[in-house]
């Protein structure tokens, strides 16, 4: 698997106040910033849903905005459980997939619920966010599996627009969630969304455990990187899964001074290369402190030093969905 590139990105707008971490960028300057994104071959942007430094747009409304003027990139839409209904989610998320032709997914945040599931939860009082993430990513997996691309006929002379015989109810009842599908739409050109896993949401190993059955991207930062590698692949193969199977990202925050200069935009890629190295990651989440001239300057500065590549892949070498840009089995079909 080659590195891989990530770029967490809030778009809407900051606030006076100084804090931590990504600062909320324009719509317009996003705009700049995704075509620098194609430029240094990131694979995706995670679209954050909400910073310290100021308040966001929609995610999916800005993946769809975006993905309209810059298609080489993907788009992975923060989607917190709570708030939302994995029923809706589910549909926003695959529209978002099939109008990029496969180059788009979600970054699931644990959370808690959302009026519309607690209103017929099987049992109201479970309240375990890690479970709950565990359960909602099952249920938009399964609600991407129900549509496949398969039934899509399409038949004029014969009118027959689907073949209704492939299309399944998924009739999920868990602790916190009932929900009988399927879907309306059919599945997107790389089988469904990638999920993404923040271990961030999660205290301690049992993140690794929760996450292992649905999620194709675990970000795991500095301060859990030390045996992740292990503990996922262990994770994996309960799960009946292979470490083939998931990207780990190594999460990295990046200051403007970290690339001031060719020095120390060198000094930092080595030491991130080392970190790679050691704690088996398949590339790296960037997340730029700073306005978008610092989103930039990390772009230009920092891709080009952690891959191996002489330079960035020609467009017509570009993989064309997400699964293939993160390096990840595709999902050409998904199956009844």
């Amino acid at each position: 698997m080659s590195t891989v590139i990530q770029l967490a990105l809030a778009v809407g707008e900051p606030v006076d106040r100084p804090a931590e971490g990504p600062a909320p960028v324009s719509l317009a300057d996003a705009v700049v910033i995704a075509a620098a994104a194609e430029e240094a071959a990131v694979a995706a942007i995670r679209l954050l849903d909400g910073v310290a430094a100021g308040h966001v747009l929609d995610p999916t409304v800005v993946g769809a905005y975006l993905a309209g003027r810059h298609d080489r990139v993907g788009y992975v839409a923060e989607v917190p459980t709570t708030r939302n209904a994995p029923y809706n989610a589910a549909r926003r998320v695959l529209s978002l997939d099939r109008a990029t032709g496969g180059r788009a997914g979600v970054a699931l945040r644990a959370g808690d619920g959302d009026e519309v599931s607690q209103a017929t939860a099987p049992h109201p009082g479970a309240a375990d966010p890690v479970r709950r993430w565990a359960e909602y990513a099952q249920v938009l997996t399964r609600l991407w599996e129900s549509f496949p691309r398969a039934a899509l006929i399409g038949d004029q002379e014969a009118g027959v627009v689907v073949d209704d015989a492939l299309i399944r109810a998924i009739d999920h009842e868990g602790a916190f969630y009932r929900v009988a599908g399927p879907l309306d739409g059919p599945s997107s050109a790389q089988g469904r969304p990638v999920v993404v896993a923040d271990l961030a949401d999660f205290g301690g190993p049992l993140g690794v455990t929760a996450v292992a059955r649905s999620a194709d991207v675990v970000v795991v930062d500095r301060e859990r990187a030390a045996g992740a590698d292990a503990a996922l692949t262990e994770a994996l193969r309960r799960a009946g899964r292979s470490r083939k199977e998931v990207a780990l990202l190594g999460r990295v925050e990046v200051a403007p001074d970290d690339v001031a200069s060719s020095p120390a935009a060198a000094a930092l890629g080595d030491g991130l290369r080392a970190w790679a190295g050691e704690h088996r990651l398949d590339g790296f989440e960037l997340a730029p402190t700073g306005g978008a001239d610092a989103v930039i300057a990390a772009l230009r500065a920092l891709p080009p030093r952690l891959t191996d590549a002489a330079g960035p892949p020609s467009p017509a070498a570009r993989p064309l969905t997400l699964r293939a840009a993160l390096g990840l089995p595709e999902l050409s079909a998904v199956a009844a």
